[in-house]
């Protein structure tokens, strides 16, 4: 006799939603999470405060996945933004701020944590915590799942739902990835998504500085990324929301020594810069270029920029017409070496996966195996922040449970 019509393979967000919608039909559903709680890794997103969708049309989040975007048609159309917000509202309070980001009232990811975990209950889904899955094999049309500690189960359907390898803190540990290619399928390497860009120069002196309405862009081959808005330094490296933007539209292209710029001032062009500073310098002409740059640039940029550039400070009367030249241009194009993007485990999320021409894009279910489903970041499916990437989590959650078979 077999134990469940569905067995679904970690407790993440892609996880419980396939659950709760494979109970909700009927079937006897079984979540096994080798973590001692469900939802870890969505108990940190957002910073905690879990950013759990975007209030926007299924066009824009399809325009906000970097990769594969076409795959996600199905699940993004069968469970929509506007769903997810109407079906967390059943039990927890939510709100929109910019961007269309959509967050609980309370800020607080253990409200949506708590949420799921009314869901899972209310459909009697089994939960088994603290399990590994040790082997999966399949006989016929029946799943034979191997645990620790010598417990086996066995399922007419399997979810993989065990996400990526980033922030393998969370659970993350690349299992699904075997499981795949046990049963065949193609892996895509895994890369890190949404991630620090790290530089050949010593940056260890800006650690922690942030900048806002900046320009950062990088040209690769003919074509150039672009993202306006705040970046942040760490100490060897590039973040923030435009610089993790970039890093998930680059990751697949050859970055090595490429150069990543920064417009300071991308509201001027480089002659109005320039204007701006002969009028400025007639008015500041008694003071230090140092001063005077204090109140351009932050502080420490500016100390950053005299030592890297072995700038001489002296009275801005004193500047030439060639110097102040250099300037406008170091504002308007500061220029950095990319030696890497960061290790994959720290990306927010993990690009690359299973193959998603290998997948049914209507079921989430494998071509060459019935009965076996993926979901979530297991995927080959990568987006941009702003809630794309936990909608594909329960979008495909969605599309799979509502389209297990029972028997």
């Amino acid at each position: 006799m077999v134990d469940y019509d569905v067995i679904v393979i970690g407790g993440g967000a892609s996880g419980m939603m396939c659950a709760i919608q494979s109970a909700k039909r009927g079937l006897k559903v079984l979540i096994l999470e080798h973590n001692e709680k469900l939802g870890k890794k969505l108990y940190i997103t957002g910073k905690g405060r879990c950013n759990l969708t975007n209030d926007s049309s299924v066009e824009n989040h399809l325009n906000n996945i970097v990769t594969n975007n076409k795959f996600m048609y199905s699940a993004l159309n069968a469970f929509t933004p506007k769903d997810t917000i109407e079906f967390f509202q059943k039990y927890v309070k939510l709100k929109t701020e910019r961007g269309n980001r959509v967050f609980p009232v309370s800020d607080k990811s253990s409200d949506v944590i708590k949420a799921l975990a009314k869901y899972l209950n209310e459909y009697n889904v089994e939960i088994k915590l603290n399990t590994d899955v040790l082997d999966l094999t399949k006989n016929n049309d029946i799943f034979y799942i191997k645990c620790d500690n010598n417990i086996k189960y066995t399922t007419y359907n399997v979810v993989i739902a065990t996400g990526g390898v980033s922030y393998p803190g969370t659970g993350s540990t690349g299992f699904g990835y075997n499981v795949a290619k046990k049963f065949s399928h193609t892996v895509v390497e895994p890369k890190g998504a949404l991630i620090p860009i790290r530089v050949n120069e010593d940056v260890s002196n800006l650690n922690g500085l942030s900048l806002k309405n900046v320009r950062l862009f990088v040209k690769i081959g003919k074509t150039e990324y672009s993202e306006f808005g705040e970046m942040m330094f760490t100490y060897n490296s590039l973040t923030g929301p435009i610089a993790l933007t970039i890093s998930s539209k680059i990751n697949k292209l050859d970055i090595k020594n490429q150069t990543i710029s920064i417009d300071f001032k991308p509201a001027l062009d480089v002659n109005e810069l320039n204007n701006k500073f002969i009028r400025e310098f007639k008015e500041n002409s008694k003071k230090e270029l140092k001063t005077y740059l204090y109140s351009v640039l932050p502080r420490r940029f500016v100390d950053y920029i005299f030592e890297k550039y072995y700038i001489i400070n002296k009275k801005i009367a004193d500047i030439t017409r060639t110097d102040r030249s250099n300037l406008v241009n170091l504002i308007k194009k500061f220029d950095f070496s990319i030696k890497s993007l960061d290790n994959v485990e720290v990306g927010i999320i993990t690009s690359g996966g299973v193959d998603t021409r290998e997948i049914n894009s209507k079921t989430c279910e494998s071509k060459l195996v019935s009965g076996l489903y993926f979901v979530g970041e297991v995927l080959d499916v990568d987006a941009l922040t702003g809630g794309y990437n936990l909608q594909i989590a329960w979008s495909t959650g969605f599309l799979a449970g509502n389209s297990i078979k029972g028997r």
